[in-house]
């Protein structure tokens, strides 16, 4: 019997197809995870000249994130990086100022160390929050042909020095540093080798603070202004080609197509743009007040080490480093080259919206694809208008089929859901795929994903292309991924009706062969990195239901990859039909045994655990604080375990509600709704006295130039924080502002305001000018001010070498991290911050 033949049975077929099956995810796997030969030498041995060298770049990552370590915006260690950027910064101005001496080319390097105070809104999660920075410095080199033409228009390259609360940050960001300062190197090594274009490097010092230095750069810098586009590096994990996972202009696109070996898509910045993932980078500040276009480029592979403490040099993998640096560099050669966009994209200044970007992209093996959205809407809707015409004799049946389709999809939705739902619910074992990597959750929803299924083959071409099409209409570039899987089917099943089938109204083998392999391979690889992406961080949504929101992401993906399935599942009858929903129910409910009985966290897919040590000034008492970022069950015993061991048995903890008004977990404000706190009371040492009320190093607000205007009803007034020894502090009160040195636009009522501050190293003192409307009926009592900040030598394990300065809660914080390390197996990576706090009416 031929392939040619319908009349195989579901075994024999899957065996017939099964080569298929297998070539498409492998070809997808290997070419998802191919990363170049990582190199050591600066040069290349067969041309002479100088390369990206891995070795270098890893180099630089190892010295700021083990040498110097934890770089927390305002501590030693920050400034530490500040000084060792200058450093370099100036080195690779004498490296250029040789180069010119002794060849003659025209090359410019300039080197700025900008230090500067501001402050602007960053609206994040719905909230409407504030920031406030006092002396924050960036380091920036611009690299030219030192003529005034060739500096008028630059190519911006951001990387940040600082890391998180608290990381050593190899990948995220010390690795982009080390890549652009390789660079600068190789660009300015490379002999004849002059830019038409200015270069642009900018060492940001403060992103992890919410976007401090870049916004430094974008309002105070004087070359500011000669930015025309910019490229962004950053990290979410350690591992693999770095994501394109936002571009901003056709312009860029089409440079970004010139790189080695391309990794982006339209469906990933249509992912970003929306919102579903709660992150945001320095391109934000580029955007908003630079008003320039650009590309947004990060390390996305194993996110389960993104702001933990394993973030370090040893997880990166070979060659990350060598892919994105070879990348970056043909980024800047191409757009510093004569001929380049560059010039055409004029920045007209923040409040002059550019045209939003209209143009597919992406990449399929070693090619990368782009068109504009008109040219999308002519090729789906000619794709629609052949399959009306291809399947127009069986209008009737199709109608049929795709009310079977659609139910099927409703099915292979539902059905994984109803699967975490038990997980979760009634086993009580949620998040059981985290440990496994996101291999482990495919594993865990794939297969029930295929329940239900029947139609036919032509409604699925229908489906396909009418989505494209539609989707398209509506401007969605991501649009992409059912043209990419339509169009084969398409094909396959033309092929089908001229040539392949022996009886009329059968279907090939041939047919599924050829209209599968492209969805497959296509699905797999939009497939992978995303859940590389979702997965981890999902994990980490607080109650959020991250079995649900996995499960559903898995089975739409999983649909889009495997668009044949149901029409392959209708094929042999209802008999086979039921044997197949049975051998995948058998499957699914092996694995949920399989699941339940695994451990949530390892030692490399750790359990993410935030703890406060927290004196108050005002009212002199010591709290632990503890939360979770997930859902995962053992939280409440793992809790009740500290404070037994910790606090006393004669203590217990509480849960506290999160809300805006919960002022101790203000330095996490607004992430801190994810979290699940408890509060529990330690007990205090009769011989301690606190450091933070003693005259000259007290955590103190006050009143300045109070003046109230019962006429107007009105008052101003400056409020000075003053903290010395603390970073990262933060207010929070109830006022109707009319006017403040915020912004321009304080909201118009009586509502509550969070003003975040983030300052250079020992920079211990920051105001805020307001006036309020004073409440009806007179002056009123003054105002209730809530105010915490961290004390820069409490972040454990950050400050381990300083420990006897952290008083109580490095004492405690040291204790308790090697009880949870013996007692977790290593599973939890815990964020021990020591928190000074207090209220006071102003």
């Amino acid at each position: 019997m031929s392939l040619l033949s319908p009349k195989w049975g579901l075994g024999r077929s899957l065996v017939a197809l099964g080569p298929m099956l297998l070539l498409a995810p492998f070809i997808a796997l290997k070419q998802h995870y191919s990363l170049p030969e990582p190199q050591t030498a600066l040069t290349d041995a067969r041309t002479d000249l100088p390369q990206i060298s891995e070795a270098r770049i890893l180099g630089f990552a190892k010295h700021l994130s083990e040498d110097i370590g934890y770089r927390t915006v305002g501590t030693y260690e920050h400034a530490l990086a500040d000084a060792w950027m200058v450093e370099q910064a100036e080195a690779a101005q004498r490296n250029c100022e040789r180069v010119v001496r002794e060849s003659g080319r025209k090359l410019e390097c300039e080197v700025w160390r900008q230090q500067g105070s501001g402050t602007h809104r960053f609206d994040m999660m719905s909230k409407r929050l504030y920031k406030s920075y006092q002396n924050l410095t960036n380091i920036v080199v611009r690299v030219s042909d030192g003529t005034p033409a060739g500096k008028e228009h630059a190519l911006l390259l951001n990387a940040h020095l600082d890391s998180t609360l608290p990381s050593p940050g190899a990948a995220d960001d010390a690795i982009s540093v080390g890549i652009m300062l390789d660079c600068i190197r190789v660009l300015v090594d490379t002999p004849g080798w002059s830019p038409a274009h200015a270069a642009i490097f900018l060492f940001n010092h403060a992103e992890e603070s919410l976007q401090d230095g870049s916004h430094l750069f974008s309002t105070q810098h004087p070359v500011a202004h000669t930015v025309r586009a910019v490229i962004n590096l950053e990290a979410a994990g350690s591992t693999g080609r770095e994501l394109l996972f936002q571009a901003t202009s056709e312009e860029m696109v089409e440079a970004y197509s010139h790189v080695p070996r391309p990794f982006g898509t339209i469906f990933a910045n249509d992912v970003f743009n929306s919102g579903v993932l709660l992150s945001d980078t320095d391109f934000r500040q580029f955007e908003e007040y630079l008003n320039v276009p650009g590309l947004d480029i990060a390390i996305v592979g194993n996110s389960y080490l993104y702001h933990m403490r394993k973030d370090l040099v040893e997880n990166i993998e070979a060659g990350v480093a060598q892919n994105m640096g070879e990348n970056t560099l043909a980024l800047i050669r191409h757009l510093t080259a004569p001929g380049s966009a560059l010039p055409q994209l004029i920045n007209d200044g923040p409040g002059h919206k550019k045209k939003k970007m209209q143009m597919v992209y992406f990449g399929l093996m070693s090619h990368f694809f782009m068109y504009r959205f008109a040219t999308a809407k002519v090729l789906y809707g000619a794709l629609l208008a052949s399959a009306l015409a291809l399947t127009r004799p069986v209008w009737g049946e199709q109608a049929r089929g795709m009310l079977a389709v659609g139910v099927g999809i409703v099915g292979s939705m539902g059905a994984p859901n109803v699967v975490a739902l038990v997980m979760h619910r009634v086993l009580g074992k949620g998040m059981s795929w985290f440990a496994g990597g996101h291999f482990a959750a495919i594993r865990l929803y794939g297969p029930v994903t295929l329940l239900d299924e029947k139609s036919v083959y032509a409604a699925i071409v229908l489906l396909q292309a009418a989505a494209a099409f539609g989707i398209q209409l509506l401007g969605v570039g991501s649009a992409a991924a059912f043209f990419i899987s339509g169009l084969p089917i398409f094909g396959s099943l033309l092929l089908n009706n001229v040539a392949l089938t022996t009886r009329k109204g059968e279907v090939s083998l041939w047919a599924y062969a050829l209209g599968q392999f492209l969805p497959l391979l296509t699905g797999t690889l939009i497939m992978v990195p995303t859940v590389e992406v979702f997965v981890p961080l999902t994990g980490r949504l607080g109650n959020a239901p991250a079995d649900n929101i996995v499960a559903t992401l898995i089975a739409f993906l999983g649909s889009q990859a495997l668009p044949l399935a149901i029409p392959f599942a209708h094929r042999f009858g209802r008999k086979a039909l039921q044997k197949a929903v049975l051998v995948l129910t058998v499957a699914t409910v092996a694995n949920m045994a399989i699941y339940a009985r695994r451990d949530v966290f390892d030692d490399m897919h750790q359990k993410r655990l935030f703890v406060l040590h927290l004196e108050n000034v005002t009212t002199h008492e010591h709290h632990l604080h503890i939360a979770a970022a997930d859902g995962a069950p053992g939280f409440h015993e793992l809790v009740q375990a500290i404070t037994s061991d910790f606090a006393g048995l004669q203590t217990s903890a509480v849960p506290v509600v999160m809300d805006d008004y919960n002022s101790d977990w203000d330095p996490l404000y607004p992430f801190s709704a994810f979290l699940s706190p408890y509060k529990i009371e330690l007990p205090t040492d009769t011989g301690y006295a606190s450091p933070w009320i003693a005259p000259g190093t007290s955590f103190a607000l006050t009143a300045v130039n109070d003046v109230t205007d019962l006429a107007a009803g009105t008052r101003s007034f400056t409020l000075q924080v003053d903290h010395p020894g603390l970073i990262w502090t933060v207010i929070a009160f109830d006022a109707h502002v009319l006017k403040w040195n915020l912004d321009n636009n304080p909201p118009a009522e009586f509502a509550r305001h969070h003003v975040k501050e983030a300052s250079y190293y020992k920079a211990d003192t920051w105001t805020l000018e307001l006036i309020v409307q004073l409440p009806a009926g007179g002056a009123g009592e003054g105002i209730a001010f809530n105010f915490i900040g961290l004390q820069e030598k409490a972040m454990w394990p950050g400050k381990r070498a300083v420990k006897a300065q952290g008083g109580p809660a490095m004492v405690l914080f040291e204790r308790l991290d090697a009880w949870l390390e013996e007692k977790t197996g290593g599973t939890v990576d815990a964020t021990l911050l020591g928190c000074v706090a207090g209220s006071v009416v102003v």
